[in-house]
């Protein structure tokens, strides 16, 4: 059966497929002889679903067009050119090596490498090196569990040396592993009152689906381990197994001995949805009903796209030059991020590093059942370890480029995740100007130039909800960061078939979607971190706040006007932003050092789209734990530990290390170098039409020069004309 990507659950009744999962992920990275792709599976494995290539020394020729080479980059043989490059495959290897042998390792019988990432250099080393001279150092960053306890240790890869360092925070644990995750979801089966239960539900254990579900943190008694709590659903007839939970019936497990520790059966009376109309793949859809709404469109570069990728990981396009590169928990970071001035043509700094820091997703429902759900997606599951191969000319137009990510396994053993990111230069019809001047001035004046730019992206299918995220770059120096929400549901079960069945004062915490199927209210939030280097590392935030001015009587035939009035953020607490419509501002993130032609300070503002905050009572231990959206912007002085949100271990924390906790020590940020952070939130009451799958809905926010120009930096483009165009004839006339 086929099943959408996702790693929150392994349908853990397959046993040999476990068995297969296990020896392979425990294989060394050596390609076999004249064979290209050791494991190319349809199971429902994650492994599986990430299309893991194991090359052969003449490595196999793709069939997605590329910037530059045609071939697959050869991931055994890669070798890092820039600072912050990732690890390769080599390396990620010799980690492993080195810590096999280190007393910590050997001592303990069951280990687990929870992150194995670069160490970047310090920023002021990577800021001073330049394409040609030696690389610093290469240090790995690992957070490992080993005899029960989490560890943060570094790995020198010139040296062997391993140095285990005492920050692990005092509660919460590592992210988890894709082995924790999939282990979890077959453990109950060993279970015979588990086993007992399902029966008695009526389902069969042969179509039973189960997901690993992360419990957040509700008082002393979750604490000293670590505990999971797991959820099934009958995958008998559809795909979409999501919509038919076996309601009510959770599962307490220990995630380091695979324990059940409780089993909580309060939904007998509700019934499983049916499978009716739930299946969302097109192999599955009646023809006769099929929608052909609109004829193929594709964008055709005759002379290829219009960017480079150098060294596998420096992106060049028009204006643009910045380093791209996957990550297991943020997905995509983008690095030393600059844009070329029209006039002197130097490369100018713009943003030394932004990436998603942390997705908060709290569930409405406080039932037994559903109370815990309020998820950390980056810091418990691993954004990027849940970035699924994107599909070309679906996910990412014709002439997109893909990058593979690499990361570790938990037992250091190094993967390909294959198309992780993709990279495509985007024309919609936007307009970068125009203007045409009006009949009334004699002047036949037409002048309107095309906006074409370039989009970063990568889709995580956070088991059933997928997020698309996007890194778009324009000409005028502009960059916009976007969240796309697709995938699917959590939905529970109800005895409800009708709404004219439900009291008036009922809360359903959702709204009915279908017969016996409830979607529940719940909230989204996206934090980046943007570490802004506007002209230079040392900044300040201002807060340009737009305020109404009552004329004077007499002054002018006019009772008010708005008036801008900046004030320039001292510490930490002046740059706790909380977006309101009747009290506007704009926020600058501005280099003082540096001036225009006419005085006014280059900067960079932040454009805040459509968002949502959070309405959670700020002590509700959820969101205790994510207070970092109780603003959505925040400043503070760049520190290099401080990077995620939630705090570098996020599973079953009580909150004590998050982004607000380091805000409220109140650090001096005026002419600092700092780092912006900017919340994205919905709110998401489910219709209809989200049944049985979501169509998309995204919000976005811009970086936008301000004053970082001395004028248009897209003045002297020329404008489009017949000649330059690719003539496409249609298919009847070919």
């Amino acid at each position: 059966m086929e099943s959408k990507p996702f790693f929150r659950f392994l349908f853990f009744f397959f046993a040999i497929a476990f068995l297969l999962l296990f020896t392979w992920t425990h294989l060394p990275y050596a390609p076999p002889p004249n064979v290209t792709t050791l494991l190319d599976c349809a199971s429902n494995s994650p492994w599986c679903t990430s299309k893991n290539r194991f090359q052969s020394k003449q490595p196999s020729i793709t069939k997605i067009p590329r910037a530059t080479a045609t071939t697959r980059p050869r991931h055994e043989s890669a070798a890092p050119r820039h600072p912050v490059d990732p690890l390769t495959i080599q390396e990620f290897n010799k980690v492993r090596t080195i810590l096999s042998s280190h007393a910590l390792f050997k001592s303990s019988k069951n280990y687990a490498l929870h992150s194995v990432v670069l160490e970047e250099p310090d920023k002021d080393l990577v800021l001073q090196w330049t394409k040609g001279q030696p690389l610093f150092p290469r240090i790995a960053s690992v957070i490992a569990r080993a005899n029960g306890e989490s560890h943060v240790l570094t790995v020198n890869l010139e040296t062997n040396e391993v140095n285990v360092l005492n920050t692990a925070p005092p509660t919460g644990y590592p992210m988890m592993t894709i082995e924790d995750m999939t282990s979890a979801t077959w453990a109950p089966l060993s279970n015979a009152k588990f086993n007992r239960t399902i029966i008695e539900r009526g389902v069969n254990l042969d179509d039973v689906a189960c997901l690993p579900i992360s419990l957040g943190w509700f008082g002393e008694n979750e604490e000293n381990r670590r505990l999971i709590k797991v959820q099934c659903y009958s995958m008998k007839d559809t795909a979409n197994f999501y919509m038919r939970p076996i309601e009510g019936l959770t599962v307490l497990l220990d995630l380091d001995t695979k324990e059940v520790v409780e089993i909580s059966d309060t939904g007998r009376a509700i019934p499983v949805p049916k499978a009716t109309n739930t299946d969302y793949r097109y192999s599955e859809q009646k023809i006769q009903q099929e929608l052909n709404l609109i004829n193929p469109i594709s964008i055709e570069q005759p002379k290829g796209p219009s960017f480079v990728i150098e060294d596998e990981h420096l992106v060049k396009w028009a204006n643009w030059e910045f380093h791209l590169k996957p990550d297991p928990r943020a997905g995509v970071v983008v690095s030393r991020a600059k844009v070329r001035d029209p006039d002197s043509g130097v490369m100018r700094d713009v943003m030394y590093k932004g990436f998603t820091s942390e997705l908060f997703v709290p569930y409405m429902d406080p039932t037994d059942a559903w109370y815990f759900k309020t998820y950390m997606d980056a810091g418990e599951y691993g954004f990027g370890l849940q970035a699924m191969p994107l599909d070309p000319l679906n996910d990412c137009p014709r002439n997109a480029y893909y990058m593979d990510g690499v990361f570790a396994a938990g037992d250091g053993v190094p993967y390909v995740r294959s198309n992780m990111i993709c990279v495509f230069e985007s024309y919609t019809g936007d307009i970068g100007w125009r203007h045409s001047e009006s009949p009334i001035t004699g002047m036949e004046i037409k002048e309107v130039r095309p906006k074409v730019t370039l989009v970063v992206r990568m889709a995580a299918s956070v088991a059933n909800y997928d997020y698309i995220v996007d890194w778009e770059f324009q000409t005028d120096g502009l960059i916009r960061i976007k969240v796309g929400l697709s995938g699917i549901l959590m939905v529970k079960g109800t005895t409800y078939e009708n709404m004219n069945q439900v009291e008036a004062q009922e809360h359903l915490f959702g709204t009915l979607l279908s017969e016996n199927v409830i979607g529940v209210i719940h909230d989204h939030y996206i934090t980046f971190y943007l570490d802004m280097d506007t002209d230079g590392s040392d900044n300040s935030f201002v807060k340009v706040n737009i305020q109404r001015q009552d004329t004077s009587p007499g002054e002018s035939p006019r009772k008010s006007y708005l008036k801008a009035v900046r004030n320039v953020a001292k510490t930490e607490k002046d740059a706790q932003v909380q977006l309101k419509l009747y009290d506007p501002s704009e926020f600058h993130v501005i280099n003082p050092t540096k001036k225009t032609r006419v005085g006014n300070p280059v900067g960079y503002k932040v454009v805040p789209g459509g968002s949502a905050a959070s309405l959670l009572d700020h002590e509700d231990p959820p969101q205790r734990r994510g207070a970092f959206t109780n603003n959505q912007i925040w400043v503070t002085p760049y520190n290099k530990s401080e990077q995620w949100a939630g705090g570098l271990f996020v599973y079953q924390s009580q909150g004590e290390d998050t982004l607000a906790v380091w805000s409220d020590r109140d650090r001096s940020i005026e002419n600092k170098d700092i780092v912006l952070w900017y919340t994205l939130g919905f709110h998401h009451i489910p219709c209809q039409e989200d049944f049985p799958i979501m169509p998309t809905v995204s919000s976005s926010f811009d970086l936008k020069p301000v004053n970082f120009f001395e004028s248009n930096p897209i003045l002297r483009i020329p404008p489009n004309v017949e000649k330059d165009l690719p003539v496409c004839k249609p298919a009847g006339s070919a």
